[in-house]
């Protein structure tokens, strides 16, 4: 099937780029308080997709997104929801615990999406590329070739580039795997800016995102971590039909497992971010 590819042209200023809300409305709200108090207009806001995923307000947080107007790509979790499937597509290995979460949160989430979502979840694109700074981006989740694509900083290079070169693009930002990094090599750029629904297991509450700056006309980023409400967040998982060792995660910053976890980033756990 053909990639549906959104262009944005050539854009300026910050960009601030996030991914796996995960239906976290908390710290989406705080997302969007960030953007506003940087100046960052929705337009120059893009999301790496799966919008909807573990926590415990999906109608409301896709409801909040859309309304902002920021930019997302669809994520294995929307594409899924819109074609009636009945898993989330994450390439969890049967019979793990993370199927089994899988078979918890994600009939949740569908039986919580109004057809006003679901409407809005088909215009979403596979892809969004744009220019910036002299540089050509391309927007994935997993990776070019498989949303479902779970690529670390541990992940070999040759990997990355495939993608890159595929794409012909000098920066490529994904997400998927929930952990933050960058990865550089000769002018080349893999960025996973992090995602805002879930601590990325390294022991703190605090989720991520990251900011593209393109002053003096060069190209820089940074990838910043904040706060937001997550006991409302615990609170509210807590009461729905969901597994309670997400919800612990909310509170801990640690995962419940590291079946999907490459070694390197399983002896990470709860050691903090090194980028």
């Amino acid at each position: 099937m053909d990639k549906k590819i959104k262009s944005l042209g050539k854009l300026k200023g910050k960009v601030l780029l996030f991914g796996g809300v995960y239906s976290n409305l908390q710290a989406l709200e705080a997302l969007i308080c960030i953007s506003e108090n940087l100046d960052i207009p929705p337009e120059n806001c893009i999301c790496t997709g799966d919008i909807i995923g573990y926590c415990a307000q999906p109608e409301e947080t896709l409801q909040l997104f859309h309304s902002w107007g920021a930019h997302s790509i669809l994520g294995n979790v929307e594409i899924q929801l819109r074609s009636g499937a009945q898993d989330c597509g994450c390439e969890f290995r049967k019979g793990s615990r993370c199927d089994d979460f899988s078979q918890q949160w994600y009939p949740y989430a569908q039986s919580k999406l109004s057809q006003q979502s679901y409407t809005y979840l088909n215009t979403l694109p596979d892809h969004i590329e744009f220019t910036y700074a002299g540089k050509r981006v391309m927007v994935v989740h997993g990776s070019w070739f498989e949303v479902a694509d779970y690529i670390f900083k541990s992940t070999p290079w040759e990997t990355k580039k495939a993608s890159l070169t595929a794409t012909q693009s000098d920066v490529i930002v994904a997400g998927h795997c929930g952990i933050p990094f960058q990865h550089e090599v000769e002018g080349q750029l893999w960025l996973n800016p992090g995602v805002i629904g879930m601590p990325p297991n390294d022991g703190t509450p605090l989720v991520w995102y990251a900011l593209l700056d393109d002053t003096d006309d060069t190209f820089s980023y940074t990838q910043n971590t904040f706060a937001y409400d997550h006991i409302r967040t615990h609170r509210l998982m807590k009461e729905a039909p969901l597994p309670p060792e997400y919800a612990r995660t909310i509170l801990t910053g640690i995962w419940d497992n590291t079946e999907i976890l490459p070694p390197v980033e399983t002896g990470l756990q709860g050691f903090g971010i090194r980028l």
